[in-house]
């Protein structure tokens, strides 16, 4: 018997709310995952998982989340959770991923997939075999500012790109939390400012073909230490560029951060977003002027990501599958590699 208009529309309607399940409920989850999900529209958060159970409960408390768990496994078991947020320490990405797919859940999960390629390539599978969805956290992608940038290098309006030049100072701050555990984290400063910053240049610069990577890092003997500073440079197929100069033990009078692109006709710099490219021989500013935002780009930007993903599970939005994703993370690989080794890595 054909549905009625009533109930094709609180099926519609349903579907289009996406009942969330949290993972994790560290700084991250606090500060960036949950803030977005009360803004966005079509997302409501019905579960809360973090193996600290009583941050856990305070938090869904505060937050009037219906159901708190401290193991993923029980989450997963809940008929209401449609989607899950995957916001846990780097290590645990990939196992909780791979849960979440076999449960047919879709995904969002905080970079990195995985800690190695190999990883990247099995969540990959599994999303092709289970049929899901999988999308990852590179909120800068979404920053207003950076697609703005996109176009203007989409667009060609400033010429052939010649390179990226990007970094990150950070003030040096407590050395405590999985962060500072190699097995953990995967990797110390670069692993975590670097990363995203490699993901970004790679993306607005259409993923060209790295070629050869040379990297000198500061990381102290042991197996399970990481590194406090690493400078990078790779060079791409087509003559295309990047360097890289990332620490977060920086001793100096203030932090930093940085994104600049080149090109034949023009150049570009984040934060804020100043563009100039030559006109009638003279290069000249042409920043694209608006009002004032009324949240930061970090909030913005992970507003955006979760509206995306929405659509995406909706179906709203076409889904690309993170091969992208195999990239970043063979060229994250030799670049540890070229430092480890103190020699070119050619790919």
């Amino acid at each position: 018997m054909a549905e009625s208009p009533a109930s094709v529309k609180e099926t519609k309607a349903a579907r289009e709310t996406v009942r969330l399940g949290l993972v994790g409920a560290g700084a991250i989850a606090q500060l960036a995952h949950l803030p977005a999900i009360a803004k966005v529209k079509g997302a409501e958060l019905v579960a809360l998982c973090d193996n600290d159970g009583p941050k856990a409960s305070a938090i869904a408390e505060r937050m009037k989340i219906p159901d708190v768990f401290t193991d993923i496994e029980d989450l997963l078991e809940l008929d209401q959770v449609d989607a899950v947020i995957i916001a846990t320490p780097n290590h645990l990405h990939e196992p909780h991923v791979l849960r979440a797919l076999k449960s047919k859940v879709d995904v969002l999960c905080e970079r990195p997939l995985s800690l190695t390629s190999r990883g990247v390539e099995r969540i990959l599978a599994a999303a092709k075999h289970e049929g899901r969805k999988v999308v990852v956290g590179n909120n800068h992608r979404f920053r207003s500012d950076v697609q703005q940038l996109y176009r203007f290098l989409q667009g060609g309006e400033l010429g052939r790109l010649i390179g990226v030049r990007a970094g990150q100072y950070q003030f040096a701050g407590s050395r405590t939390g999985w962060r500072f555990r190699r097995p953990e984290a995967g990797g110390g400063a670069f692993f975590e400012h670097g990363y995203p910053l490699v993901d970004l240049a790679l993306w607005v610069a259409d993923f060209p073909e790295p070629v050869r990577v040379t990297a000198h890092m500061d990381r102290a003997r042991g197996a399970t230490t990481v590194e406090d500073s690493m400078i990078v440079h790779v060079e791409c197929a087509g003559g295309t560029s990047f360097a890289f100069d990332i620490s977060w033990s920086y001793v100096g009078q203030e932090e930093r951060w940085w994104f600049e692109v080149l090109s034949a006709r023009g150049s570009a710099r984040l934060a804020p977003l100043r563009v100039v490219k030559l006109l009638n021989g003279k290069p000249t500013d042409v920043s694209p002027s608006g009002a004032a935002a009324r949240e930061s780009v970090f909030l913005q930007s992970y507003r955006a990501e979760l509206a995306h993903f929405i659509a995406v599970v909706n179906e709203t939005t076409q889904y690309e599958p993170p091969d992208d994703q195999l990239q970043v993370i063979k060229l994250l690989e030799a670049i540890y590699k070229a430092a480890e080794e103190g020699k070119e890595v050619r790919l």
